[in-house]
């Protein structure tokens, strides 16, 4: 019998990890009020997909 080693790097979710704490740091220190810290928050979240609009938006032009 053949032993199969398989190596399965996670490298992607601490870049997302750490875009996240970057995000989230960026969009609520920027906010004025409660709330709008708390929809920087959720900006945060989803921050690679405001990211591949605007790559796409600019290629586009």
């Amino acid at each position: 019998m053949s032993e199969k080693s398989t190596c399965n790097s996670q490298s992607g979710n601490a870049v997302y990890g750490l875009g996240l704490i970057g995000a989230a740091i960026f969009y609520i220190s920027q906010a004025t009020t409660f709330w709008m810290g708390v929809i920087g928050f959720l900006k945060a979240l989803v921050w690679p997909a405001f990211l591949v609009y605007e790559a796409l938006r600019y290629i586009h032009m």
